[in-house]
């Protein structure tokens, strides 16, 4: 299913599936590959894609240096991760999308403006987590902009809630951070009262945070903020 932000982007798609009792990071849609995308993947794809793997992943080894990594789940079409890999060059970026378009976005990113530091693996994100990042591991997380499910009967369908938290937190290391935005108000609501509730994090702001300097404006919610339209940030530390 595709929904939309109030920004006028298209949402990413993750919610927590009660029929399954676990949570999903994606409901399947299709998308169009341009050809850009597609030689993307298959000329950078090699050597910049991960394949997904119940194994613990070596990070050292797929980036070719031990640095502090950054996790984010559900890239869309990757502009705001290229712009923040490129930011913080000293950083590992790991970048996780389930939809093919979206992959090859990122990678002609990656082959535009030689990014090194982002690995992108094609999966649902709540199974690489689970499976191939090892506990306390991570510097940080991102989660920028979920679907929001914005119908009442659906809210429960939202990614973020007590489970993938929990999930997340117990990935990063004390002194990490986790980083969501949202620019639906009563998602914003949702997560400040769930992520207030993980007992290993932590709010570094009394409610919600300025938008830190490394999220950059992406053009729907500059587009949504002209309209009147609110963004929320929040940013919580591992403890």
């Amino acid at each position: 299913m595709t929904d939309h932000n109030q920004s006028g982007a298209p949402a990413k798609p993750m919610f927590y599936d009660p029929t399954e009792h676990r949570i999903r990071s994606f409901v399947t849609r299709a998308g169009r590959l341009s050809t850009a995308q597609a030689r993307a993947i298959d000329t950078l794809g090699p050597q910049f894609c991960i394949p997904y793997a119940k194994a613990p992943l070596d990070t050292a080894a797929a980036f070719g240096r031990a640095a502090p990594t950054i996790f984010e789940i559900g890239f869309g079409m990757g502009e705001t991760s290229a712009k923040i890999a490129a930011l913080m060059p000293e950083k590992n970026f790991i970048g996780v999308e389930v939809h093919t378009p979206g992959v090859g976005s990122l990678l002609k990113l990656i082959g535009e403006q030689d990014l090194q530091n982002l690995r992108l693996i094609q999966h649902d994100a709540v199974e690489v987590l689970t499976h191939m990042i090892a506990p306390l591991s991570l510097a940080g997380a991102h989660v920028f902009f979920p679907d929001p499910w914005h119908k009442a009967r659906h809210n429960k369908r939202r990614l973020l809630q007590a489970p993938l938290v929990e999930l997340l937190a117990s990935r990063i290391a004390p002194g990490g951070y986790l980083h969501c935005a949202t620019d639906w108000q009563d998602y914003a609501e949702q997560m400040l009262a769930v992520l207030g509730a993980e007992p290993t994090l932590k709010n570094t702001a009394p409610d919600y945070a300025e938008r830190p300097a490394y999220r950059p404006v992406t053009k729907f919610e500059n587009r949504g903020i002209k309209l009147g339209h609110g963004v929320w940030d929040l940013v919580f530390e591992k403890i």
